[in-house]
């Protein structure tokens, strides 16, 4: 059984504002500097538009109301603060209603390399920027809304193609292969095994193929799948997503590139 987190949620102020000490805010301003300097020739430039608009920067941890309103301000997305992990249910359910979910807390210093929940700096600095562009944020919005129409017999198919396109998504540009998923922006190591031609694997985005990919959540990845737009992203979320994954199911999943995870 894995181990429960030892990470709580900080509760907000009666303004609310979240309190950081010092040293979470040198903690941000560290893995901030670091991803910036390294997604520089990595990250999409819509990526990195998107985080000189929300005003990020090194000094200190984001406050939730700033980035709320520098969303809404661009492309009418929102956010709201949340435990770590949520139920699928009220993720999507967020979505739908075009809220990103984020988690309040920031990983302490022992886990700045990696950390298996999702903490604020990967949920605004990965998640947060992609959401100041339109046809990336249409696409959020509407997966949200159709997770939720599928019910729960339907999520974990859904959730593939959360995983390969908002957590682990590139993109072709003309400048070549660049990332834009959250777990590959907010991460050295899959950063770099992403920009790496001989690292991994690279598939054209097909949805039948993503469906029936399976992934683990704990390794680097072996697999991502690449886009040509983001209006790619919104023309594949209106397909009848409820079909495709009943093929998908029919048609079994593809056997896994990676070991099982010890128990």
């Amino acid at each position: 059984m894995p181990k429960e987190s030892n990470y709580t949620a900080k509760l907000p102020e009666p303004d609310g504002s979240y309190h950081y000490t010092p040293e979470e805010d040198a903690i941000w301003g560290e893995l901030y500097q670091r991803q910036m300097k390294l997604l520089a020739d990595k990250a999409c430039d819509e990526y990195l538009e998107g985080a000189r608009k929300l005003g990020l920067g090194p000094d200190r941890v984001p406050q939730l109301q700033d980035v709320n309103r520098r969303l809404q301000e661009t492309t009418g997305f929102g956010v709201e603060g949340v435990p770590a992990l949520i139920p699928p249910s009220r993720f999507y359910e967020l979505l739908s209603e075009g809220k990103f979910p984020l988690a309040t807390f920031i990983r302490r210093r022992e886990h700045i390399d990696y950390i298996e929940e999702p903490d604020i700096f990967h949920e605004v600095f990965g998640h947060c920027p992609l959401l100041t562009n339109q046809s990336y944020a249409n696409f959020v919005r509407r997966f949200g809304e159709k997770a939720v129409a599928l019910g729960k017999g339907y999520s974990w198919h859904m959730f593939r193609i959360f995983w390969f396109t908002v957590e682990f998504g590139l993109i072709n540009t003309p400048q070549g292969r660049r990332c834009f998923g959250a777990g590959i922006v907010s991460s050295p190591n899959e950063t770099r095994t992403a920009m790496e031609p001989s690292a991994s694997e690279f598939r054209p985005f097909d949805l039948m193929t993503v469906l029936r990919t399976p992934y683990r959540i704990d390794i680097v990845q072996p697999i991502y799948y690449v886009i040509d737009s983001f209006a790619q992203l919104e023309a594949i979320i209106e397909e009848d997503i409820g079909a495709r994954i009943t093929e998908a199911k029919a048609l079994g999943d593809f056997a896994p590139t990676f070991e099982a995870k010890a128990s």
